[in-house]
């Protein structure tokens, strides 16, 4: 029976498995749910990622007790599952990413512009500064107040235009930051420092999902695998033996024999061995088994050696 402190040893692999697992889950929902249009779609997304999830976290456990054969396809199996779920979490947090983006978009203020713009102020004033030119050349014999009212009129019209063409590219300048500013709050900051070293974004983008994801999943295998290790590896091996303590006899003693072993042990070896889950070697038995090394090699003798036909009385 296992010691409290080493079951408590067992269950955190278990802990962190389920959490992991349950977290790619949760991503996988949230992709199949972008992904899908109409609600069947979606719920076919979320069922297909779901299972590619939970099989390419229990596979490397639950392939580790069998055969070269059946391992070659479990692997094979299990590198299409990670890549299918990891495809699936980058989808996810592009999306997210994106979405993300959207949101500190929209929190920059925006620039509303009134007025004419600078194309119509612009014909407006090369028409004043015209018609103040020509009334410049002209002149009279004699004092003309209305050439005089005409030429401060077209003064005071073309400041008033210049001033308004002033207003006009201040606004359009301040329309251009927030525009910058939108655009850079689109965009991730650490992502927008990648793309200082002349590295797109978009590509940025996709190799930080799949670095994200395949960390995810690399730690949620590996957790099951020491989650769901044989029972038998989790007992105490101290490969001490327990020598009875007897009188002192004047008999013969006989050599020390091998360790003892159970029928049920060489069965269950020997129907491993003969299914092909268990290479016949003393480290497989002795992994297989939770013994010691000698314990492993006696069954592995017994396992070995021939029938001896009985002998006639």
């Amino acid at each position: 029976m296992l010691s409290p402190a080493r079951c408590s040893r067992a269950r955190k692999p278990v802990l962190l498995a389920v959490s992991a697992t349950v977290t790619a889950a949760c991503l996988s929902v949230m992709a199949g749910w972008q992904r899908g249009g109409f609600v069947a779609e979606r719920v076919l997304w979320i069922a297909v990622g779901v299972v590619l999830v939970v099989a390419a976290h229990l596979l490397p456990a639950l392939i580790r007790s069998h055969g070269w054969r059946i391992r070659i396809v479990g692997a094979l199996l299990w590198i299409g599952c990670m890549a299918a779920t990891c495809y699936g979490h980058a989808v996810f947090f592009l999306l997210a990413q994106k979405h993300a983006g959207e949101v500190r978009a929209a929190a920059v203020p925006a620039v509303v512009t009134t007025g004419r713009s600078l194309a119509v102020i612009a014909a407006d004033r090369a028409t004043v500064v015209s018609r103040l030119a020509r009334a410049t050349e002209r002149h009279c014999t004699e004092p003309c107040s209305s050439l005089r009212i005409e030429r401060a009129t077209l003064a005071a019209r073309l400041e008033a235009i210049n001033a308004e063409a002033a207003e006009a590219k201040r606004q359009e300048a301040a329309q251009d930051r927030a525009d910058a500013a939108r655009a850079a709050a689109v965009t991730d900051p650490v992502i927008g420092t990648l793309t200082a070293f002349g590295i797109p974004s978009g590509r940025v983008d996709l190799l930080a999902g799949l670095a994200f994801a395949a960390v995810l999943e690399a730690v949620a295998c590996f957790c099951w695998l020491l989650a769901l290790r044989p029972v038998e590896s989790l007992k105490p091996n101290t490969g001490a033996a327990v020598t009875p303590v007897t009188e002192p006899s004047n008999a013969v003693t006989e050599p020390e024999s091998a360790p003892a072993t159970t029928v049920d042990d060489v069965t269950r070896v020997a129907a491993a061995v003969a299914a092909g889950r268990l290479r016949g070697t003393v480290t497989e038995i002795r992994k297989y088994l939770g013994c010691s090394q000698s314990r492993a090699a006696a069954v592995r003798k017994q396992i070995n050696e021939p029938a001896v036909p009985a002998l006639n009385q």
